[in-house]
């Protein structure tokens, strides 16, 4: 069996302003399936830039 190593992520703290209405969805959404708003908010990042479509 692999042993577990646990790691530290490198983050950095950020400050952004979003329209009042989409952070009650965002934390709807993160409240459904039980995760914070910034991991919600990571993980929409995330999928975002994976499957953006690269035209430029």
């Amino acid at each position: 069996m692999e042993k577990f190593i646990p790691k530290r992520q490198e983050k950095e703290v950020i400050s952004m302003r979003i329209p009042t209405e989409l952070l009650r969805e965002i934390d709807r959404q993160a409240g459904m399936i039980n995760i914070s708003r910034n991991e919600f908010i990571n993980q929409c990042i995330t999928f975002a830039l994976a499957n953006m479509e690269n035209d430029a």
